[in-house]
């Protein structure tokens, strides 16, 4: 009698066989597993939207050997002399390798203007946009006119006006960003963390010889707004000057981030007309204001015995 062998087994399994051993990853992990991965979004987004908040793009990261400062200058080549355009950039450079900050000397006709009858003093706005590029992992850039001179060496940045505990003891609230009486005033409550934009005035507007614009995404939009093609067509009477009034008087977005701290603090002039603008012996920054305007003023004789003090000071430090 004969009996029916059992089928031979194969090597090639059925196609349903590999389907269900797939299945067999058991629920609880895949669900492990898929909250895991929503976690790390969340907070890789919560991280990203934190510091877009603060004004910066992305997760903060600072390549080893950055500068923390940049300070930038427009200079004036066809027109200053040797002497004059030496003594500044001895000056920047000495008070910056002191510090290990970085500095940005451009020529005022490295920028286009547009118009020929837009004043070279606009050229301060695209040289700050241009040291974010160069540098666009520095934390503060400091414009600096021609005309004004460090005068302490031994004091950084970060010492004279942007630690966060020294800013909020210098920052001016309520204060009408036109003197003597305009409607639009400084906050009254502001913490330095949201603090962007740091500069004076003097007796009778804001002052733009002497800023500090922190990086990031506001900087940008905020330098971008300043040098609109808009503003430099108004002919305003002061150029940039009153366009930086007219932009801080009609947008709370740069209201909102600005510092104003005492003349002194890092813009005291030479030629002041009383003591709350008028330079003084160990004042951080003096500023020849308006020498280039005045046929009795010259500013190279001027400057030449800040200069002098400086690098004498440079020396025994």
């Amino acid at each position: 009698m004969h009996f029916a062998l059992p089928p031979r087994k194969t090597s090639r399994p059925p196609p349903f066989a590999n389907n269900a051993r797939s299945t067999r990853l058991p629920y609880f992990r895949r669900v492990r597993l898929r909250t895991i991965a929503w976690l790390l979004a969340a907070v890789t987004f919560l991280l990203v939207l934190l510091r877009w908040a603060r004004g910066g793009s992305g997760l903060d990261w600072t390549p080893a050997g950055t500068p923390p400062v940049v300070i930038v200058t427009v200079l004036d080549r066809e027109n200053a002399s040797p002497m004059y355009l030496r003594m500044i950039e001895e000056n920047r450079r000495g008070y910056a390798s002191k510090h290990g900050y970085a500095t940005f000397l451009p020529n005022a006709t490295d920028y286009d203007l547009k118009n020929p009858a837009v004043p070279n003093s606009w050229a301060r706005i695209p040289a700050m946009r241009h040291a974010m590029t160069l540098y666009p992992h520095s934390t503060w850039y400091f414009y600096l006119d021609a005309n004004a001179f460090f005068m302490k060496p031994s004091v950084s940045v970060d010492q004279q006006i942007t630690s966060a505990s020294h800013l909020e003891s210098l920052m001016i609230a309520d204060r009408s960003i036109v003197p003597p009486d305009s409607v639009i005033k400084t906050f009254k409550h502001r913490s330095a963390q949201h603090v962007d934009f740091i500069l004076t005035q003097d007796h009778s507007s804001l002052s733009d010889d002497s800023f500090l614009v922190r990086k990031g995404d506001w900087a940008h939009f905020f330098l971008d707004a300043w040098f609109d093609p808009l503003y430099r067509s108004y002919n305003f009477q002061d150029a940039q000057a009153h366009a930086l009034e007219h932009l801080v008087q009609w947008h709370v977005s740069v209201l909102s981030r600005l510092a104003l701290v005492p003349q002194r603090t890092m813009n005291s002039y030479t030629h002041g007309n009383d003591d709350g603008e008028k330079y003084h012996d160990g004042d951080y920054i003096a500023n020849l204001h308006g020498c280039e305007k005045h046929e009795n003023r010259d500013c190279e004789q001027e400057a030449k015995p800040y200069w002098e003090h400086f690098a004498s000071m440079l020396r025994n430090t």
